[in-house]
């Protein structure tokens, strides 16, 4: 090594610094282009090409200690060749869940959009970070116009936004935004000599609720809690008394989270009357519309947001609906006062000069509060280039009306029962088995149908034939919580998924 080293350092005229060579790069660019180009070829045939086939397995199970041993996890000293690395790709591709299967019902998101994937291909390629001009100018530009055309479905005039690492950050966002301008001073005082501050939001609001409270030093004590109706929506004639009950108490209420589109049961509040609501007493109306808000596109399902032009600020993940690919997350605020920046600002001299040579309104960064930003709109902007809005609406018009057939297809098979009627891509039913079906209908036999879903999932699951959730719910057991979502997702998949629950319970 000592010779080939001298000999290397003869040939180059190398300078050499702690015994380190430092003429030329250390990486075989070559070799890494080969491997880029092979790893590409997996990606194309055993992700892309199989996103619509339904022949293949939607995960191919393995218990944890299992797949640890699989996939060989140690690092070592030393690294591996090629050749390893490329059969380790096969091998997570292998073993991870399909979420882009046609047959992946699992979540909120699902499928797979083309010119998004692209769109994530380029932007892991060049590794920018979203905030200044002069290192994205890009991918500034871009988020700039799709806020801009989001604010327009929303109803506003005028407007400003950020796109943040999931609907929980917005949230998150959103709460102390509110905060800061009930409350300005809190920016540099902190929460020594504030008063009780409290916040609404409904039974059924997402759990990043709690964690923002939480997080913002607010105190998940002072989220109260609103009820809902039967069909999961916030009841306004409560939050009015919950507001009141707050003010007695000597707190200071500032914020009603309303939801559109819950996680569950896939409701949307009555945004007009809590609209109401929040004018009468001075509070910032959030519409955590993270899951519901694609329906904005659709002229035909948007009424189920009416309202939403009334909120003070908007959560709307394209990423859902819309198939944006995770994670791609908008905060949208109504205020165009610049209410962000004065919030988050830290006017970080080495970043935000304000002496150079371009419009430093461009440096969007200091309205985050990350510095290193991944370019998330850019997915959704060349998806919306290529489809259009119309296509964009065909999408959520397709999931819903497949969402309504598989509803009519439930009322009539024996053994299915809805929980109630889904206005959303969100499908809530039971599965009766024969056995249970003339069992009176009492603590046992509830205790019985609790059990049924988990070993319908666990057998889905093992088998490969589709991924289901389920889950318990304010005092209802487990059921199956389905929602459509994929454009590859086609009728005869909804019959698939009928009948491939009646096979795999067909003994319980």
């Amino acid at each position: 090594v000592g010779v080939c080293k001298q000999e290397m350092l003869q040939k180059k005229n190398a300078v050499l610094v702690d015994g380190v060579i430092l003429n030329g790069p250390i990486m075989d660019s070559k070799a890494g282009e080969k491997f880029v180009e092979e790893a590409c070829k997996i990606i194309m045939e055993e992700v892309v090409q199989k996103a619509d086939d339904v022949t293949e397995k939607v995960c191919e199970w393995q218990a944890p200690e299992m797949l640890k041993q699989i996939l060989d996890l140690e690092m070592r000293d030393t690294g591996e060749c090629h050749q390893k690395i490329l059969q380790l790709c096969r091998d997570v591709i292998k073993y991870s869940v399909k979420t882009n299967h046609p047959r992946f019902f699992n979540q909120l998101y699902a499928g797979i959009d083309y010119y998004s994937l692209v769109a994530r291909f380029i932007t892991e390629a060049l590794n920018p970070s979203v905030y200044t001009y002069e290192v994205s100018p890009v991918f500034l530009l871009v988020e700039e116009a799709v806020i801009k055309k989001m604010i327009e479905f929303v109803g506003w005039e005028e407007g400003d936004g950020i796109f943040n690492p999931g609907g929980s950050v917005s949230n998150m966002y959103a709460m102390n935004l509110a905060r800061y301008k009930f409350c300005p001073e809190i920016k540099e005082k902190g929460l020594s000599g504030l008063p009780r501050l409290v916040l609404f939001a409904s039974e059924e609001c997402h759990y990043s609720m709690k964690k923002a409270a939480s997080f913002l030093g607010i105190g998940t004590e002072n989220v109260y809690f609103i009820k809902t109706d039967e069909r999961g929506k916030m009841i306004p004639e409560e939050l009015e008394k919950q507001v009141q009950r707050a003010r007695k108490e000597g707190s200071a209420p500032f914020l009603v989270c309303a939801t559109a589109g819950t996680t569950v049961l896939g409701a949307f509040d009555p945004l007009d009357k809590i609209a109401d609501i929040c004018e009468k007493h001075g509070l910032w109306l959030h519409v955590d519309a993270s899951w519901g808000g694609s329906a904005l596109v659709s002229r035909k399902h948007r009424r189920l947001l009416h309202g939403i032009h009334r909120a003070d600020s908007v959560a709307w993940n394209p990423h859902k609906m819309l198939l944006a690919g995770i994670q791609c997350c908008a905060l949208l605020v109504k205020d165009n006062s610049g209410l962000l920046k004065k919030c988050y600002s830290a006017e970080a001299a080495y970043l935000f000069q304000q002496d150079k040579f371009y419009d430093v309104s461009y440096d969007t960064g200091d309205k985050s509060i990350q510095c290193s930003r991944r370019p998330d709109a850019f997915k959704f902007w060349l998806m919306w280039k290529a489809l259009g809005t119309t296509g964009l609406e065909e999408r959520v018009n397709r999931a819903l009306a497949l969402a309504r057939y598989l509803v009519e297809e439930i009322k009539k098979r024996e053994g299915f029962q809805l929980l109630l009627e889904p206005e959303y891509a969100n499908i809530c039913f039971w599965y009766i088995p024969p056995s249970l079906r003339k069992m009176e209908d009492g603590p046992e036999f509830w205790q019985k149908l609790h059990q049924v879903a988990p070993i319908i999932k666990e057998r889905m699951m093992k088998k490969g034939s589709m991924m289901l959730g389920y889950q318990p719910h304010r005092g209802k057991v487990n059921f199956f919580r389905q929602v459509v979502i994929s454009p590859q997702v086609s009728r005869e998949d909804m019959d698939f998924l009928l009948d491939e629950i009646e096979l795999l319970a067909k003994d319980l």
